[in-house]
């Protein structure tokens, strides 16, 4: 898929990165149509945008060169600038976040070695941690070309179709994401237990260029899980378990959830 037009918005000075030479980008898709959330974006919590929050937290991660919100609506953009949010203007048809993500990646120059974080704009209560813990293993494995976090869950939440379950291999790659309880199991519970996938990846630039290329796949289509066109084309996924804990807001029922996450931490 060839990059659109980019229009950038209002760019500031980039942050100082610590990230051993690896250049890192974290950008926030933000679009305005969300069938379950319309605006969602653009959601007040405690006097503020949501992307506001979700943008602050990334930029406290050390190792991120830049953080830019990239959005297709005007309304995001105007609001972004009054807060002094660096932001990208993105076509407003994309089928997915992570084909706005490739865009403004593009728009920033991103290199084929640097690594392109999706940061989810539905998660105002990101602990920055996650976002150093997705970013270590490029820094530890120049083989790896994708990180996404997995964490322990029960049993019974295991159950749960809107809860993505993933298997990892010995070496921590990814064997296979579903929305049914996988592994299943003959008798009692796995030996390791279930882990609930957080939808957080980071990518080296090439390999994002080439997942925006392919076309979606069966596996994909099926679970109506993105990330499987990655396994189905034998591209590894590294997963990295992490205790931190988030919450992403998918209704409005849902900001009650992240106001009681901030007051904990705040």
């Amino acid at each position: 898929m060839a990059p659109a037009t980019h229009h950038a918005g209002t760019l500031g000075a980039a942050q100082s990165a610590d990230s051993h030479d690896i250049t890192c980008y974290g950008i926030i898709p933000a679009r305005y149509e969300s069938s379950r959330f319309p605006g969602k974006p653009l959601a007040d919590i405690l006097g503020k945008p949501m992307f506001w929050h979700v943008y602050t937290r990334a930029r406290q991660c050390p190792h991120f060169s830049r953080v830019v919100l990239a959005t297709d609506d005007a309304r995001i953009a105007r609001a972004a600038e009054d807060l002094n949010v660096e932001y990208v203007m993105t076509r407003p048809d994309h089928a997915s976040g992570t084909d706005r993500v490739y865009e403004a990646a593009c728009a920033l120059q991103a290199d084929d070695a640097s690594v392109v974080v999706n940061i989810q704009g539905d998660e105002p209560a990101l602990n920055p941690a996650m976002l150093s813990e997705l970013i270590a293993p490029f820094m530890q494995d120049n083989t790896v070309r994708v990180s996404t976090l997995a964490q322990s869950i029960t049993a019974q939440a295991a159950q749960s179709p809107d809860i993505v379950k993933v298997v990892p291999s010995a070496n921590g790659d990814a064997l296979y994401f579903s929305r049914s309880p996988i592994p299943f199991c003959r008798e009692g519970e796995p030996a390791r237990g279930f882990c609930g996938h957080i939808g957080l990846y980071a990518f080296r630039f090439d390999t994002l260029r080439q997942f925006t290329q392919l076309p979606p796949s069966s596996l994909e289509q099926t679970e109506k899980l993105e990330q499987l066109r990655l396994l189905e084309n034998n591209i590894p996924i590294r997963v990295v378990p992490t205790d931190h804990k988030t919450h992403g807001v998918d209704r409005p029922e849902d900001i009650s959830i992240i106001l009681n996450m901030l007051r904990e931490t705040t």
